[in-house]
């Protein structure tokens, strides 16, 4: 796929707004629970996924791409499987605010991870876009968060490990992005794959028995293709095109547009509180994009 800035811009917002219709699909579960959420989703994410990629580039070398893909396929792979499985339990254990407000600070990580592994310096705007989108999620699920019970420190440390395998995971890529051979390109599609079969086989055993009805079944696997295959491979294929910080910083509209989703499918009022916070981080996504495109970058070389 051959994208310009602009365009990888518009194609991460639309991924955005994939991923974040996990909270009001969930909404609509009947009896599946817990583990057998998350291993349902994650299968149908695999299933898919194998479709998928043996449709781009057939078995045999699909199967070839994942026993060749070497260290940096199995980290990423690693880093997918966290963030399949680490945010639906996560939920299981404390609020959805404290999971949204844990997993806001992944644009900084990412930042500083890029600047601490690859030497790479953002600019000044960037930096204000990441605090003030920061301070956004902050407002609009701050009095909501809570963190004496045991429960809910357990909930909030399961949550970090989503920000921080996202930030390996878009740094790895950053890495990878300039190589012109193996796992630098297209190759890092498999790994995304492995994610989801790594999730699947851990949360297994912890699934059973099952419960889910066949309109469960239904919702999971809407989770596990339009939720989570296609826009993970439009991830990877993007961070060809947009640096770490960028990915994760346009990233947090996910969710802004999962309350507007709990507004619209699940008749949830968002407060003015939860408003205000949105178009805080609506203005600074906004306010970093329109001063990169005239800073010139919108006009880079195709890839």
């Amino acid at each position: 796929m051959k994208l310009t800035h602009k365009r990888a811009v518009l194609l991460m917002v639309l991924v955005a707004l994939m991923w974040s219709i996990a909270g009001v699909v969930t909404r609509q579960l009947d009896s599946a629970r817990s583990f057998e959420v998350t291993f349902w989703r994650s299968a149908f994410n695999a299933l898919a996924l194998v479709a998928l990629l043996s449709w781009q580039r057939g078995p045999a070398a699909l199967l070839d791409s994942l026993r060749t893909g070497g260290r940096a396929l199995w980290i990423s792979g690693i880093c997918w499987c966290v963030m399949f499985t680490a945010f639906m339990v996560a939920v299981t254990l404390t609020t959805v605010a404290n999971v949204l407000i844990t997993m806001s600070i992944a644009p900084l990580l990412t930042a500083l991870m890029s600047r601490l592994w690859l030497g790479h310096r953002l600019a000044a705007r960037t930096w204000g876009a990441i605090l003030v989108a920061g301070f956004g999620i902050a407002w609009m699920y701050g009095r909501e968060v809570s963190g004496s019970d045991p429960r809910h420190l357990l909930g909030t440390a399961v949550a970090l490990a989503v920000p921080v395998a996202a930030a390996v995971n878009w740094t790895l890529l950053q890495q990878l992005k300039g190589r012109a051979s193996g796992a630098a390109g297209g190759d890092m599609l498999p790994a995304v794959l492995l994610g989801a079969l790594l999730s699947a086989a851990l949360t297994l055993p912890l699934a059973v028995p099952f419960a889910a009805s066949a309109q469960d079944l239904g919702w999971l696997a809407l989770l596990g293709v339009v939720q989570l295959a296609i826009p993970c491979l439009l991830a990877v294929t993007i961070a060809r095109v947009l640096n770490a910080p960028e990915i994760s910083l346009l990233g947090l509209l996910e969710v802004v547009f999962g309350v507007v989703w709990a507004w619209l499918g699940a008749g949830e009022q968002p407060s003015v509180a939860v408003i205000g916070g949105g178009l805080l981080v609506l203005g600074a996504l906004a306010a970093n994009e329109t001063m990169a495109l005239r800073a010139g970058r919108g006009a880079r070389p195709q890839v």
